[in-house]
């Protein structure tokens, strides 16, 4: 066909081109997730957006959750059961527990659906996958932050006075982020291909809270079970939250070593799994 006058004939065909997956086993590309930075954004805006819209009392709710919880326990194993509480008064006590482990417990129930849940995306362009989990994992440090101000308000209520220790919150609250992240990326590649897996997540995280420190200390598990209990990540994440804001005596740094080392053991082959996965996910989901 001639071409229109003033217009030159098209030289050949169009380009065609072809997105292939990285290969080898720990290839994160992270220079791609950091181009695609603003997608990572907006859909952590999204979400924190789609939790408090056409709510009643909003972004309340963040302080409501783990303050009922703290009344719940102080009752229940505070008053009735008499579990001890290191000598700290039991509400701060555990509202200190109840804070990273709301924080972890949220991360990976979110990042754990967050491949499942955005299949319409997933199905229609191309972006780092991995941004998917992450995002589900980093919007719920807003709610932490904003009941991490009613807690520093319990801290000076009762009196307590943090001492230097408290720099090191920032750590521990990254060493939360990163167990959600090493659990949330193997449950969210199990959850495209067993969808049983979405229905076992809440089961999993009502266990798990209950083999962790929140209602009780570390110091009542006998110490020839303590490297075991040390591989639960959370007990080493809470230990070290209780010891960096309430002024306690000095902890159990080999508890919080393990847990930290098994926060790593999780996270790097969580990491190789799903990226051996990801090329599957629009296929499957």
């Amino acid at each position: 066909m001639a071409a229109a006058p003033g217009l030159a004939a098209p030289s050949g065909p169009e380009p065609t081109y072809v997105i292939q997956p990285r290969h080898g086993l720990l290839r994160l590309d992270l220079k791609t997730i950091w181009d695609y930075r603003e997608l990572l954004y907006f859909l952590v805006w999204r979400d924190v957006k789609v939790r408090y819209k056409q709510t009643a009392i909003g972004i309340a709710w963040v302080i409501l959750q783990p303050l009922l919880t703290m009344i719940m326990f102080s009752l229940v194993f505070g008053r009735l059961a008499k579990i001890p509480s290191d000598g700290l008064p039991y509400p701060v006590f555990v509202y200190a527990a109840l804070l990273p482990w709301t924080l972890f417990a949220s991360s990976l129930s979110r990042g754990s659906d967050s491949v499942v849940g955005s299949a319409n995306l997933i199905s229609k362009i191309y972006f780092p996958r991995l941004i998917l989990p992450l995002a589900a994992i980093l919007s719920p440090l807003l709610d932490f932050a904003v009941a991490f101000v009613v807690l520093i308000g319990m801290i000076f209520w009762f009196g307590i006075t943090p001492g230097w220790a408290l720099l090191t919150v920032p750590l521990f609250t990254v060493l939360a982020v990163l167990a959600a992240l090493a659990v949330g990326l193997w449950l969210s590649g199990l959850n495209v291909r067993y969808r049983d897996v979405g229905h076992a997540i809440p089961f999993l995280i009502q266990l798990w809270m209950f083999a962790s420190p929140v209602a009780y200390p570390a110091t009542m598990i006998p110490d020839r079970w303590r490297f075991i209990y040390g591989l639960n990540p959370m007990a080493g994440v809470i230990e070290g939250f209780r010891w960096a804001l309430l002024g306690r005596k000095t902890p159990d740094f080999a508890l919080i070593g393990i847990s930290t080392l098994m926060v790593v053991a999780l996270l790097i082959p969580a990491l190789i799994y799903f990226r051996q996965t990801e090329r599957t996910f629009a296929d499957i989901v």
